[in-house]
């Protein structure tokens, strides 16, 4: 072999392939700008994450009493919430104040003069507390996040202090916790505090020398069992694992599907065929969907198989974890398949999809890498972050916690992401310029263009919803504390209405077809009248009587619209007349406009289904989809935005005035006890309008031709100028 003819051919290929400005830029500017700027934005999240959790007080139950002097003690310790018996079942709390519950007795400690045990002995194993009543309780109290920790003075504390004895205080905590184990530290801390004070006291009494007696023994006990122990790990390295397989499984194919054909010269054998593009897209799609979700399905398998393998028989991982797991990777791999396949498209070869495609796989995996960070966990945050809102919630599966309202969160925005994902790749397509390899500009592509009145496209529509749902998701977090009535207030105006007008108005559609700002029959609005004093009775009577809500989020949403004791007027005009207002025009009008050309079935039914997922819990999902196809039906009937708002107004603010005047012969319909009489009446009575809705006059144009009589108006105008 001739050395000197093998370095011509590596210099050869070395020039060959650094020629190219992007393999530049992915080999050097983007690991110099990416890394630096992800470690910056690492350290800023868990410096405030810790700063914000140092800021916090802990919120400490004490289940018994604490013996005179060391409750003020560790009152005065700081950033210490004592919480009286918080969180501590009847039965327990009788058993400890009867003495009948006493602290475990621990096997003897070793002698410290003990000699060694012999060589190739085990050590005794780990001495943990046995299942008990206390521990159990402590446990749900601190697992539901009910409080930080559990500190217990057991019944003979005050006594053996006050004769000079030793009693025994336990604290129960969770480790997985950050905040629970903060906890244990600030307590332990307090409660030695307080022991040295007592002992200084004791021996100045007596005479003693310092350092001669102990006042009493701190044990702390950690909750979390060792499956929750080991969800901890699993949960912080398997879903970046997951998801970073995912993307492979997506990678590949997308680029060989696009850009590979256009290598190959296939792409434009395609195209000569009798095929249409959203065709094309969605066989493409499909396919690399596909591998990718195959992908996962392997990755889950043989993770499940190797975690059963792997870890001891007492501790068992349940499959449905990892069922869901696989669950949760579906909506993820629908994103990565949609995003790669569209950016791949703009690719002359396989190379150059690789070098399209790494700029959108760096920052995708770093977000999966987030969660291995202890801080990183499922809060209102991080359930709307793509990406890592699966990561984090695989890792509340993993750990035990993932409550219901934010899980939902998490899964509708993955899903809200992923649709736009595919609405962005069915756009690519349609570009004929771009699958044979041509240049248009993103601004030509995205269709961004201004328009000259008009009604918006269904992918405008649902794009324009899910960066409105953002918007408002994102802004409500940053005006959260300030008061409820500006937090509804700035919501709806600010993250509602105001958007939707700028999208409208920005983008040159037509406000009266888009909007739907027309006037209504007065059969339309007697109608809505009906049905906005009634739906609420039927919705109610039916749909809450067999899926109620848990009555802890009912009191709390009843505590909330009353908007903290605001006067009538100022709840009636947040709570029924503003959101009837900027939420009837978003849905009913920008929304329902877009989604129009599709029929009304799906106008109305989608409209409705967007509405429920808006409000943000699953607890009130089928309730306000009920509500949203009246309002949807309401809209088609009469062609105004009119009738929609009227019945919204009139359904919040009957509900509303119940819940502020509250009169007696409410009290069992507030209680959710709405008698099949009034059930009855209310359905009778909702029929009623929905009739009237019916027979009311149609519209006398669609929006299309509200939107050319103002065009022609528009030009006949320019032509006499």
């Amino acid at each position: 072999m001739r050395l000197a003819i093998v370095w011509t051919i590596v210099c050869k290929e070395l020039v060959e392939s650094l020629r190219d400005r992007r393999t530049l830029v992915r080999l050097v500017l983007i690991p110099i700008l990416l890394y630096p700027l992800f470690a910056l934005a690492m350290s800023k999240l868990v410096g405030s994450e810790a700063a914000a959790r140092e800021a916090r007080s802990s919120r400490i139950a004490v289940w018994g009493e604490l013996a005179e002097g060391l409750q003020e003690r560790l009152a005065s310790a700081g950033k210490i919430e004592l919480a009286p018996w918080a969180g501590a079942p009847p039965d327990v709390r009788e058993g400890l104040l009867s003495g009948a519950l006493a602290p475990p007795r621990e096997p003897e400690a070793r002698p410290e003069d003990a000699p060694p045990p012999p060589e190739g002995e085990e050590p005794p194993p780990r001495w943990t507390e046995p299942e008990n009543p206390v521990l159990a309780a402590a446990r749900a109290a601190v697992s539901d996040r009910k409080v930080d920790a559990v500190l217990i003075p057991w019944p003979a504390l005050g006594t053996e202090l006050a004769r000079g004895g030793k009693g025994a205080v336990a604290i129960y905590f969770d480790s997985v916790r950050a905040d629970s184990a903060m906890a244990e530290a600030r307590l332990e801390g307090a409660l030695r505090r307080a022991r040295r004070a007592i002992v200084a006291d004791r021996e100045a009494e007596r005479g003693l020398p310092e350092g001669f007696s102990i006042a009493y023994d701190v044990v702390s006990r950690d909750v979390a069992p060792d499956s929750r122990k080991v969800g901890q790990i699993l949960g912080s390295m398997m879903p970046m694992m997951l998801i970073l397989m995912s993307l492979l499984g997506s990678f590949l194919p997308a680029i060989d599907l696009t850009a590979g054909e256009k290598e190959r010269g296939t792409m434009q054998t395609l195209l000569c065929a009798p095929v249409r593009s959203i065709e094309i897209i969605s066989g493409k799609f499909l396919a690399v969907w596909v591998i990718s979700l195959l992908t996962a399905l392997g990755n889950v398998v043989s993770l499940s198989l190797t975690v059963s393998r792997l870890l001891p028989d007492v501790v068992v991982v349940d499959p449905w974890i990892f069922a869901l797991t696989f669950a949760l990777l579906v909506p993820v791999t629908l994103l990565f398949s949609a995003l790669f396949l569209a950016l791949a498209v703009f690719a002359k070869d396989f190379k150059d999809g690789q070098n399209a495609l790494m700029p959108a796989y760096l920052p995708l995996s770093l977000l999966a890498g987030i969660t291995a960070l202890p801080v990183v966990e499922l809060n209102p945050w991080t359930a709307y972050a793509p990406v890592l809102n699966i990561a984090v919630l695989i890792k509340a599966l993993f750990l035990g916690e993932a409550p219901l309202d934010l899980l939902f969160t998490a899964l509708v925005s993955s899903a809200l992401y992923a649709c736009l994902a595919l609405l962005f790749a069915a756009r690519v397509f349609e570009r004929e310029d771009v699958l044979l390899g041509g240049k248009e500009s993103a601004r030509a592509v995205l269709g961004l263009g201004r328009r000259s009145g008009g009604a918006p496209s269904a992918g405008f529509s649902l794009a324009a919803f899910a960066g409105v749902q953002v918007l408002f998701f994102y802004g409500s977090l940053l005006i959260a504390r300030t008061s409820v009535a500006v937090q509804l207030a700035a919501s709806q105006v600010g993250f509602f209405l105001l958007p939707t007008l700028a999208l409208v108005v920005g983008f040159g559609y037509s406000p009266r077809a888009t909007l739907a700002l027309r006037p209504a029959s007065v059969r339309g609005l007697a109608g809505a009248l009906l049905l906005g004093v009634s739906a609420w009775v039927a919705i109610g009577g039916t749909l809450l009587r067999w899926f109620p809500a848990p009555e802890r989020f009912a009191r709390e949403l009843g505590e909330l619209v009353l908007l903290g004791g605001q006067p009538y007027p100022v709840v009636l005009l947040l709570v029924a007349v503003t959101p009837a207002v900027c939420e009837e025009l978003l849905f009913r009008g920008l929304v329902y406009a877009g989604l129009r050309r599709a029929g009304p079935a799906v106008a109305i039914g989608v409209s409705a289904l967007l509405f429920g997922l808006a409000h943000g819990s699953v607890y009130r999902l089928l309730p306000t989809f009920s509500l949203g196809l009246a309002l949807g039906y309401a809209r088609h009937r009469t062609g105004s935005v009119l009738p929609g708002a009227l019945l919204h107004a009139l359904n919040n603010g009957l509900a509303v005035s119940l819940l502020y005047f509250k009169p007696p012969w409410t009290q069992g319909v507030m209680e959710g006890e709405l008698p099949w009489s009034l059930t009855a009446a209310g359905i009778v009575v909702s029929v009623a309008g929905l009739l009237l809705l019916r027979g009311s006059p149609a519209p006398k144009a669609p929006e299309e031709d509200d939107a050319r009589r103002e065009g022609e108006a528009a030009g006949g105008g320019a032509r006499e100028a």
